[in-house]
C-alpha cells in the first residue's frame, strides 16, 4: 500500500507542475520585471565603504524597493539603493541605506544572521535555477554573515568563506561596499543571466524590504523571487583556487571523572581546497581538530527520544545539503555528527578526510564524502563514505539519488561475534518537487539499508505534498521505517525504544500520518499585524498498523508591529506505551505499560528585542502520562550597544506522578556573556546548569580573526557534577590558531 502512494506521489507532482504552469508563468515573466546591468570597470574599486569610486557613477542602480514584512504592500519607510560592477576578480556590490542616523545593531558577532540588525543581505543564483544560491549579509557596523541556500533549507550561517565589506556611518544613511572573489562562488562561466536580490533590514521601524516583489506569505531570500543580473560579456572565469589552512594547537587537560593527570599536548593538522572547475570543489583534511567549535545548547529532554543537535564543524558544512538534507526532519540518512563523535559527543580522533562537492553541468550537483577515523579506547577505527548525484528537472525540482556506507575495521572474530557492528549501508533515491513560485510543494524517497545477515523490514519510506499561499497554508504526508532499518551514519528520532525497567533498547520501526493547515490574517494599521492558527495532527502506528502514539495541536500566534511576539497552544497526546519509561530518580518504579490520555496548554510571549532589555517568558502546564507537569521558562538579555549582552535563561520542570511513580524537580539555569569588541574580535562564555544531566559547564571562548578567515583562538572549558555539587569532572585549557594561504 505504502509503495502504492509512493508512485502516486509522484504522478501527482508531475501533474501540478501542468497544472500550474500558468501561474508558474507569472514568475518566469518576474525576472523580466525586475533586471539590473552590470558592466565591467576598467577603475579599481577600493573597498572602504565611501562610494566615491569611479565605477559607481557609470553603475546602473536599482529601482525604488518594495516592502516585504510586516506586510508586502507599497515601499518601505527609507529607501535604498544597491549598485553592481565587476572586474576579473571580484563581484563589487555598492549600498546606500538611508536612514535617521540612528543605527540599530544587537551585535557584531560574525555570522549573527540577517535579523536584528541594520543591514543588508544580498541573495545569488548563479545558475539561476531557483535551486540553490548563496546569501550574504553585512550590518551596518559591518558584521558579516554568509551562507549556502539549498532548496529545502533555511540555511543556518555556518558557511564561511573569503570575501570583503566596509560599511561607513552619515547623518542621514550608510554605506557599504562588497567585494566577493569570483573564486568563493560556483557557477558555470557561460551563465549570461544570474538570479538576485537585494534585502534591505531596518530593525528600528521593524520593517524588511526587497528589490523584487516577494509575496509576505515566502522567505525574503526565496529564489524563487529573484530578479535578473544581466551580464553584457559572459562572467570572468574563477579560475584555479587553491586553498592552505594549517593549525596549530596547545591543551592542557585534567580529567578527574576518569582518573587522568593534568596533561599538556601539541598537534598540528592542515585543511585544503581545490578547484577543479568553476563550479568543482574538492576539500581536504589532515588531523582536523574541532575544539574551538561552540559548545552544545542543554536543554531539558521530557520526550522518550534523543535529542537531534546541529552540526557546527566547518569541514562538514560547505554544500552540507547535498548529505544533510536527505531524508526528512526525524529520519536523516546522513547526519555528520556520527562520525568523530560518540553518543556521549566526545571527540574520536578523524586521522583524515576528503569531500568533492559541485556542479558538473548547469543542472547536475554531485557529493562524494570520505572520512577515516582512528582507535581511541575501546572505539576501533571506522572509514565513512558517502555518494549523491542530485538532477535539477521540471523548473524547480530535484532528483536525487544516494549511497553512504561505514566499514568497521574489526577482527573477523569479532565480526562473527556481532556481525551487525561489521557495516553498515544505505542506497536511497529522492524527489523533491517545486512550482516555480514555491507555493506548491511535494517529495517522496525511497531508502534501503544494509547489514549482514538482515533482509527484510529494513526500508525508510515517506512523502507528502504542501502548499503555501498567501493567507492558507498545509502539508501533509506519511513516513514508514522498518524495525531493522538502520543508518550507522545517519538519525532516527523514534526507532530505539528505552526499556526503563530491564535497562535495555528496543528497536521498533512504525509508520507515520502526519498534517497540519495554518491560516494568516494580515492587518495594515493594528499593533497586530500577524495572526496566525496552526492546527497539527501526527499518527504514530506500530509495525503491526496498531495506534502507538496520536498528538494533536492547536496553536495560535500574534505577532506585534513593535518586533514582540504572543503565543497560545493546546496539545492532547493519546499514547499506547510499550516500554516503561522513568522520568525520576531510581528511588521510584519506572511509568508502567499502559495507555495514557493526556492534555498540555502553552502560554509564552516574548518583548520588544530592540530595547536595552528585552525578556521572554513561557508557562506550561497540565497532564503528562498518569500525573501532571508544570513548566516555567524565563529569559532576558540586556544589551549595551552593539558591544555588550548578557543574557540569562531559567527552566523549572515540575513533575508529580501518581504514587508511587514519584516526583521529581529540574532546573536549567543558562547564563552568557558576550562582548564583541570589534567585528573582529570576540569573547564570549557559556554557563550552563543542568540538574537532569547531572552536569554544570562553564565554556569561555576568545576569538580574534586577525586576517580574512585567519584566527586565534583561546577556549577554557570546565565541566562539575551537580550532585555533589560542584565535585569537577574535567576542565581544558586550549590555544589554536589556523591561517588562510591563498595558493
Amino acid at each position: 500500500m505504502i509503495k502504492s502512494v509512493h508512485y502516486i506521489l509522484l504522478i501527482i507532482c508531475f501533474q501540478s507542475s501542468f497544472i500550474y504552469a500558468q501561474q508558474d508563468d507569472q514568475y518566469l515573466a518576474f525576472q523580466k520585471n525586475y533586471q539590473l546591468l552590470i558592466s565591467k570597470t576598467n577603475s579599481p574599486v577600493k573597498v572602504d565603504g565611501i562610494l566615491n569610486d569611479a565605477a559607481w557613477k557609470n553603475a546602473q542602480p536599482t529601482s525604488p524597493f518594495w516592502k516585504k514584512f510586516p506586510n508586502d504592500e507599497g515601499r518601505p519607510t527609507r529607501n535604498t539603493e544597491v549598485k553592481v560592477t565587476y572586474d576579473n576578480k571580484y563581484l563589487y556590490i555598492g549600498i546606500t541605506a538611508y536612514d535617521s542616523g540612528n543605527v540599530f545593531a544587537q551585535t557584531l558577532k560574525r555570522d549573527f544572521g540577517h535579523d536584528g540588525n541594520d543591514g543588508i543581505g544580498i541573495v545569488l543564483d548563479p545558475n539561476n535555477q531557483h535551486i540553490n544560491g548563496f546569501f550574504f549579509v553585512v550590518s551596518a557596523f559591518n558584521g558579516q554573515s554568509e551562507d549556502q541556500l539549498p532548496l529545502t533549507s533555511d540555511g543556518a550561517w555556518s558557511w564561511d568563506n573569503k570575501w570583503y565589506s566596509a560599511t561607513k556611518l552619515y547623518k542621514n544613511k550608510w554605506t557599504v561596499e562588497i567585494a566577493i572573489p569570483f573564486k568563493t562562488l560556483r557557477y558555470t562561466a557561460d551563465k549570461m543571466v544570474w538570479g538576485i536580490n537585494f534585502i534591505r533590514i531596518d530593525p528600528k521601524t521593524n520593517e524588511y524590504s526587497t528589490w523584487t516583489h516577494v509575496p509576505v506569505n515566502f522567505q525574503s531570500w526565496d529564489l524563487g523571487f529573484t530578479g535578473s543580473l544581466l551580464w553584457n560579456e559572459p562572467p570572468p572565469t574563477p579560475g584555479k583556487n587553491i586553498v592552505a589552512i594549517p593549525y596549530i594547537i596547545a591543551n592542557t587537560n585534567q580529567n578527574k571523572e576518569n582518573n587522568i593527570p593534568t596533561s599538556t599536548k601539541m598537534n598540528a593538522g592542515i585543511d585544503g581546497k581545490f578547484t577543479l572547475s568553476s563550479s568543482l570543489n574538492l576539500d581536504l583534511t589532515i588531523n582536523p581538530n574541532f575544539s574551538q567549535v561552540d559548545v552544545d545548547k542543554q536543554v531539558t529532554n521530557l520526550t522518550r527520544f534523543n535529542i537531534y543537535y546541529p552540526e557546527k564543524r566547518g569541514f562538514f558544512l560547505e554544500n552540507s545539503d547535498l548529505f544533510a538534507r536527505l531524508g526528512q526532519n526525524d529520519v536523516r540518512p546522513f547526519y555528520s555528527r556520527t562520525i568523530g563523535l560518540d553518543s556521549n559527543n566526545n571527540p574520536i580522533p578523524i586521522l583524515m578526510g576528503l569531500r568533492l562537492t559541485g556542479n558538473i553541468n548547469k543542472s547536475t550537483r554531485i557529493g562524494f564524502l570520505n572520512i577515516q577515523t582512528g582507535n581511541q579506547g575501546s572505539y576501533t577505527a571506522e572509514n565513512y563514505s558517502a555518494a549523491t548525484i542530485q538532477h535539477n528537472l521540471l523548473k524547480r525540482s530535484v532528483i536525487k539519488a544516494y549511497l553512504l556506507n561505514r566499514e568497521n575495521f574489526i577482527s573477523q572474530d569479532q565480526k562473527n561475534k556481532n556481525p551487525l557492528t561489521a557495516f553498515g549501508r544505505n542506497a536511497g533515491t529522492e524527489f523533491d518537487y517545486s512550482n516555480l513560485s514555491g507555493s506548491w510543494k511535494a517529495y517522496a524517497s525511497f531508502n534501503h539499508s544494509y547489514k549482514s545477515g538482515i533482509h527484510s523490514d529494513n526500508n525508510f519510506i515517506n512523502g507528502g505534498i504542501g502548499y503555501s499561499g498567501r493567507h492558507l497554508g498545509f502539508n501533509t504526508g506519511f513516513a514508514s521505517v522498518g524495525t531493522n532499518y538502520y543508518t550507522d551514519m545517519g538519525y532516527v528520532l523514534r526507532i530505539k525504544n528505552y526499556d526503563a525497567l530491564r535497562d535495555t533498547t528496543i528497536r521498533m520501526g512504525y509508520k507515520e500520518i502526519y498534517n497540519n493547515v495554518s491560516y494568516a490574517f494580515y492587518s495594515k494599521t493594528s499593533a497586530i499585524h500577524t495572526r496566525r492558527i496552526n492546527f497539527f495532527n501526527d499518527f504514530f502506528f506500530n509495525p503491526n498498523n496498531s495506534l502507538n502514539e496520536h498528538d494533536t495541536r492547536l496553536q495560535y500566534n500574534l505577532l506585534f508591529t513593535n518586533t514582540s511576539n504572543l503565543n497560545f497552544a493546546v496539545t492532547n497526546t493519546l499514547l499506547n506505551l510499550l516500554y516503561p519509561i522513568s522520568f525520576t530518580n531510581s528511588a521510584y518504579p519506572p511509568l508502567p505499560v499502559g495507555q495514557y490520555n493526556f492534555t498540555q496548554a502553552f502560554a509564552a510571549f516574548s518583548s520588544d528585542f530592540r530595547k536595552p532589555f528585552s525578556y521572554y517568558t513561557q508557562l506550561a502546564g497540565g497532564g503528562f502520562y498518569n500525573g501532571t507537569k508544570a513548566t516555567i521558562v524565563l529569559g532576558g538579555t540586556y544589551r549595551q550597544s552593539a558591544h555588550m549582552n548578557v543574557s540569562v535563561n531559567f527552566e523549572y520542570d515540575n513533575l508529580q506522578f501518581a504514587n508511587p511513580y514519584g516526583n521529581t524537580k529540574l532546573f536549567l539555569i543558562a547564563p552568557k556573556i558576550e562582548y564583541d569588541f570589534s567585528t573582529k574580535m570576540f569573547w564570549t562564555t557559556f554557563i550552563q546548569y543542568n540538574t537532569q544531566n547531572n552536569n554544570f559547564n562553564i565554556n569561555s571562548r576568545f576569538q580574534y580573526r586577525f586576517k580574512p578567515m585567519s584566527d586565534l583562538f583561546l577556549v577554557y572549558t570546565d565541566n562539575y557534577y551537580t550532585t555533589p555539587l560542584l565535585q569537577n569532572k574535567n576542565r581544558a585549557l586550549v590555544f589554536k590558531m589556523n591561517y588562510w594561504f591563498n595558493m
